[in-house]
């Protein structure tokens, strides 16, 4: 069997959600538009601002993230209409996703030009990052740890 077709066949054996994921939220511009979400910043001017972005390029983010439905466009003034873009449930969940990445590269790509971030928890006021953790025992998750099988198909006849 040739190279190519064993490597789509051992592609197709794996469940397809982190491609669905990346397909969603993988390019430079469709994080940080979530990571302004993130820090509060709900109007299309104060993005584009903070971002330095294009407006048409953050249109089409945020355009994409509203029909994705990660963000909801609420009008917030009537004559003329102005918009602002606030989280759903399922932008809010990538919080935890992002603040790894944040972590991620902090520790392995530091930049001695960029800000210092400091994330605190509110509920306990202490200074936190994010830490992915067992969701059983709460040990802290390692590749070398963690065995990955592929169950049965959700949808038999799939």
């Amino acid at each position: 069997m040739p190279a190519d077709n064993q490597q789509s066949k051992a592609h197709s054996r794996r469940p397809g959600s982190i491609e669905r994921a990346a397909e969603v939220v993988g390019d430079r511009w469709t994080i940080l538009v979530l990571r302004e979400a993130f820090f509060g910043v709900r109007r299309y001017g104060e993005m584009a601002r903070n971002l330095g972005i294009a407006r048409n390029v953050l249109a089409s983010r945020l355009k994409r993230l509203v029909a994705d439905g990660l963000l909801e466009r609420r009008r917030y003034r009537r004559d003329p209409d102005w918009y602002e873009y606030v989280l759903t449930d399922a932008g809010r969940e990538l919080y935890g996703a992002v603040l790894a990445l944040l972590r991620w590269a902090d520790r392995h790509y530091p930049d001695d030009e960029d800000l210092d971030l400091v994330l605190r928890h509110r509920g306990c006021g202490k200074r936190t990052h994010a830490k992915v953790v067992c969701s059983a025992c709460g040990e802290e998750l390692d590749p070398r740890d963690v065995e990955a099988k592929v169950a049965k198909p959700r949808h038999p006849g799939a």
